[in-house]
């Protein structure tokens, strides 16, 4: 715990902290309302098709921007006084971007009916919806690759004051349009929100004029290219895959149990993201940062071991909590007609507190860049939440859908422990190094 508060006191989290705190708690009010507000003016069913557009938003998202974005927060802040280079990792991550968003966004407008058939179930057309996403995509592109710039200068301040208002004007629009359009309304929300931001993020572009000059076609490198490829396979592997395989679960459920039902599972996944974002946000603020820069199996188990000891056992309470308090927490986000969702907690709660315990540990493979390790377990992990899905949600309903994600976090973190056994319970030498 000590090593933990110096961590934080001699971080420039310190400096920033009130201010992410407030975007933080602007982000889980933010979802509150526009949750309630689904349950109260579009119901269940809405909720599904809801869930669905997200996660195909995001998977687009992060074709369209190659999962570049932490390469190139990496590599502005490396070379953020040389001139040079800097101009070739931001043409390079530019131009890359650039034309991936654009035969993305072409791909989505001239193939949405398509992609309606794809992850709306059957009688539901809203391929107007995908058109509309295809042309706000970009500016979500150019979003992120200024947020990029930005983090990689260090400019923490202007970038959570612009989340905080981005936020504020997102919910703002969705509740606008959910409350005269209802289900329209807030699919086309979800498919211009996080575009919107832009708009506030031009202020971050004005500030940083001095950049425009760098970004050149002449200085687009492929060794560049190649530097940024390895941050981006990872990420884009999981930004893929995870949202299609959540889109196949709610169909299934669709299809096999029920539109309401569906609805509950995406309702209680809304929660289950609330809750979660404080633990996120310390393991990517804390945990990877430390993990990158320990190199050797005894630091690496202390700070697993420290994490177990300080942060799970105030997790652990909390979710008890929410378990105890589940009626009252349906019936504030959502309605009373997502009561039935009380069956799901259990399930649920058990299976992100393995996922937790497990992500820790996990994180190595980020830090340390062990590719194949973390491909061959994210695949493991994604196979066997769908397989297990299908077998439960046959035999006990939606229900099951939750009992599979326990399952498959338990297997998981069984997985992690395997691999890291060594460094986690072994005897370490006086001198080794992070694997296991």
């Amino acid at each position: 715990m000590k090593r933990f508060v110096k961590y934080i006191n001699n971080n420039v989290l310190i400096k920033v902290a009130s201010l992410n705190s407030v975007s933080l708690i602007t982000r889980i009010v933010g979802g509150l309302l526009t949750s309630n507000a689904i349950a109260h003016f579009i119901g269940p069913e809405g909720m599904a098709l809801i869930g669905n557009l997200r996660n195909f938003l995001y998977s687009i998202q992060s074709i369209s921007t190659l999962g570049l974005y932490n390469g190139v927060v990496k590599y502005v802040a490396e070379f953020k006084s040389n001139t040079f280079e800097l101009s070739k990792t931001i043409s390079s991550a530019f131009y890359l971007g650039f034309i991936s968003t654009v035969i993305v966004s072409f791909a989505c407008y001239f193939n949405a009916e398509a992609i309606n058939n794809i992850i709306f179930p059957e009688y539901n057309d809203y391929a107007y919806v995908i058109r509309v996403l295809a042309i706000a995509l970009p500016f979500y592109t150019l979003n992120l690759f200024t947020f990029s710039i930005m983090n990689g200068f260090s400019k923490f301040k202007i970038l959570i004051i612009i989340n905080i208002i981005g936020q504020i004007l997102g919910v703002s629009v969705t509740l606008l349009l959910i409350y005269k359009n209802r289900i329209d309304g807030a699919l086309i929300s979800v498919a211009i929100s996080e575009s919107l931001i832009f708009l506030i993020t031009l202020v971050g572009i004005i500030n940083q004029r001095s950049l425009m000059p760098l970004i050149k076609v002449s200085n687009v490198r492929f060794t560049t290219i190649k530097k940024l490829s390895s941050f981006s396979i990872m990420a884009l592997f999981s930004a893929i895959v995870l949202p299609f395989v959540a889109i196949a679960i709610r169909s299934y459920i669709i299809d096999n149990v029920g539109f309401k039902e569906a609805g509950f599972w995406e309702g209680m996944n809304r929660i289950s993201n609330y809750y979660l974002m404080f633990v996120s946000s310390l393991l990517t603020l804390y945990i990877l940062p430390r993990l990158s820069e320990i190199d050797n199996a005894k630091e690496f188990r202390n700070e697993v071991f420290n994490f177990y000891k300080t942060i799970i056992p105030i997790f652990a309470f909390g979710l008890f909590l929410i378990y105890l308090l589940r009626t009252y927490i349906i019936t504030i986000v959502f309605s009373s007609e997502f009561k039935p969702m009380e069956e799901l907690f259990i399930w649920q709660l058990l299976g992100d507190f393995v996922k937790v315990l497990s992500i820790v540990i996990a994180y190595q493979f980020l830090a340390k860049k062990m590719f194949w390790h973390y491909m061959i377990t994210e695949a493991f992990s994604v196979i066997v939440l769908y397989l297990s899905s299908v077998l439960f949600i046959d035999m006990y309903g939606v229900k099951g859908a939750n009992i599979a994600h326990f399952v498959t976090y338990v297997l998981y973190y069984g997985v992690i422990l395997l691999i890291f056994s060594s460094s986690l319970f072994g005897v370490i030498p006086e001198k080794n190094d992070y694997n296991s």
